[in-house]
């Protein structure tokens, strides 16, 4: 039971992380028009602005620590990464103004390694050919906790907007202090490598990573997938309220929805498909399963034909973990922590891009005046671009990179 305590850590550190961004999703266009006084269109272009600033930071920081995670340990780097997301959203709590929100997105963008170095923690403790199947377990709990998340946070967003950042606060504190008293050490120190500027930096980083054997067409259509995907968190509270009226509470019913959904998949699906299909394959699939799902959601008449397609959009994100695998088992071990960094900068900068985009469409299809009044228009743009995310994916297959 001892040696399985680190799995079951991560497993937990994952699912709270998940449900601290649930928790805020369904507030954030009440947040924001709260401090800026403006309407639901304006509202989603500072929505847009503020996850790009956040995803600036993510995309510089985050393969300085995974390098320092291959230096150090993972442990120190996620503990300190608990510890400054607690802080964040105690500033989005109290913040007033909008420089404030920009002040907390700077901060969590900064220290936003979670996710990245439980990746790596989890490559460390699990054999090369089962770690498709593992990150299959990180995406259920990252389900579960946006099961929880949602639900939650548009209960409190009921009572006061800011009640749910007190509460992501509060959970973020308690798993700090449940790392520092369980978590061990998961990278022995002879597997340890120097740190080197020249390969923290994102470009250095990306330069290293995308020398090894099938991974630099990855990394881009990697970019493409996440800027195609990212159109769901971007514009979903500002979609379901433009096109359907739907509260805040409904909204994280709908992210709920999702949620569970995405955690029967993780858990149940990924690793018989892995077997009966292999990675490439359900990579693949998956990648068209999206493009339907996307034109779908463009032009979707009514709120109950969303609560439909949600269980098919949830069946879509079988493609993280099988591409997580894929690149995790052509890196070294001494490699895992800057790969997953390098990802981590990958999504960053698709996500300093995806936001901008999706919520400027947004707001040129249902501002006032309007030509045409399309709150679907970003599936259509997000289409497009899991389109070329698949045509990439099909051009390295054909390119005779190593599958």
């Amino acid at each position: 039971m001892t040696d399985r305590l680190p799995l079951y850590f991560i497993l937990i550190t994952v699912a709270l992380d998940a449900m601290g961004i649930g928790l805020i999703m369904p507030v954030m266009p009440d947040l924001i028009r709260e401090v800026q006084g403006v309407d639901l269109s304006d509202a989603a272009v500072w929505g847009g602005i503020l996850a790009a600033v956040f995803a600036v930071m993510q995309f510089v920081f985050s393969p300085i620590l995974g390098s320092l995670s291959d230096r150090f340990g993972r442990r120190p780097v996620l503990l300190i990464s608990m510890g400054a997301l607690a802080l964040d959203y105690v500033i989005m709590a109290l913040a007033g103004t909008i420089g404030w929100l920009l002040v907390g997105r700077v901060l969590g963008g900064i220290t936003s390694a979670t996710h990245a170095t439980a990746n790596a923690y989890m490559a460390d403790i699990t054999k090369p050919d089962e770690r498709a199947a593992r990150f299959g377990l990180l995406s259920a709990a990252f389900g579960v906790g946006f099961v929880l998340g949602p639900m939650l946070g548009g209960l409190l967003a009921g009572l006061d907007t800011r009640a749910p950042f007190w509460v992501a606060a509060g959970l973020a504190a308690a798993n700090f202090a449940l790392g520092l008293a369980v978590l061990p050490e998961s990278l022995p120190r002879w597997k340890r490598r120097a740190f080197q500027w020249a390969r923290a930096n994102p470009l250095g980083g990306l330069m290293q990573i995308g020398q090894l054997p099938g991974l630099g067409w990855m990394l881009l259509m990697l970019f493409f997938y996440t800027v195609s995907g990212y159109v769901y968190p971007a514009i979903w509270a500002y979609f379901t309220q433009a096109a359907f009226g739907w509260s805040t509470t409904v909204v994280g019913l709908s992210l709920t929805a999702y949620g569970v959904c995405m955690v029967a998949v993780q858990a149940g699906l990924v690793r018989p498909a892995m077997v009966r299909l292999g990675e490439v394959r359900v990579i693949l699939w998956a990648l068209v399963l999206e493009v339907v799902m996307l034109g779908a959601f463009s032009v979707v008449g009514t709120g109950w034909m969303v609560w439909v397609l949600i269980p098919f959009a949830a069946l879509g994100s079988i493609a993280t973990p099988a591409i997580t695998g894929y690149m995790s088992r052509r890196a070294g071990d001494d490699q895992q922590g800057e790969l997953q960094g390098v990802m981590a900068s990958v999504n960053a900068l698709s996500i300093v891009v995806a936001p901008l985009a999706m919520t400027q469409v947004f707001f040129w299809f249902t501002r006032e005046g309007a030509v045409v009044y399309f709150p679907g228009a970003p599936f259509v743009l997000a289409l497009l671009l899991m389109g070329v995310a698949l045509g990439l994916f099909r051009v390295g297959l054909r390119s005779g990179q190593e599958v």
